[in-house]
């Protein structure tokens, strides 16, 4: 499994706490996970954008938990920023992650796996939630749209890296790969959204 170092490089040691305390508090959680300064460089490419899918509901609930008493499958913790191509943090970015169970079935009569927050000042989110399953013609991946305060929407999706399924998968595109720190497993993912502002 390939691991780059990028800006969207994986969390450094002093992010620690979060698989035994996935618990936390959002704002607390943030904090542990992320430092104060994200590491980018200027004028990064935005993140790109992909299709939204199906299985998109609106008005999701606000919440940074997903998973539910009882709920089937493995605990990760979904931690980044949201920026500008210019590295600086966008405050109050709306965060709506939705994505199927772990048996590859997605709630559409409900909010089951779906909910919303908005970045800190500091452009930092984090969700709880599980690896979400997999199902015919696509490889493991979280739906996601992030919107800064009165721009439009970006419209992604999040992959795991070593996937057997991601060179199968039409849509799959390496820019959307999770950092998954090499030493916790699938427990803990960063990614950060790079928003084209102007």
């Amino acid at each position: 499994m390939h691991h780059s170092f990028s800006r969207r490089g994986l969390l450094g040691v002093g992010a620690v706490g979060i698989v035994t305390g996935l618990a936390l508090r959002q704002s607390q959680a943030q904090q542990s996970l992320l430092p104060t300064t994200p590491q980018c460089t200027d004028n990064d490419e935005p993140t790109p954008r992909q299709t939204e899918g199906p299985f998109f509901t609106p008005s999701s609930p606000e919440r940074t938990n997903l998973i539910e008493e009882g709920m089937p499958g493995e605990r990760v913790a979904l931690a980044g920023y949201v920026l500008d191509r210019r590295c600086r943090p966008v405050a109050g970015a709306l965060l709506d992650l939705w994505h199927c169970d772990a048996a590859g079935v997605y709630d559409n009569d409900g909010y089951r796996l779906r909910g919303h927050q908005f970045s800190d000042a500091q452009g930092r989110f984090v969700f709880e939630t599980i690896v979400p399953g997999k199902y015919p013609g696509r490889t493991r991946h979280y739906h996601v749209k992030v919107q800064a305060p009165g721009r439009s929407i970006l419209t992604t999706q999040l992959y795991f890296p070593g996937e057997p399924g991601n060179d199968s998968d039409g849509i799959f595109d390496p820019a959307l790969l999770l950092d998954i720190p090499l030493d916790r497993g699938p427990n803990l993912g960063r990614y950060d959204f790079v928003l084209d502002l102007g």
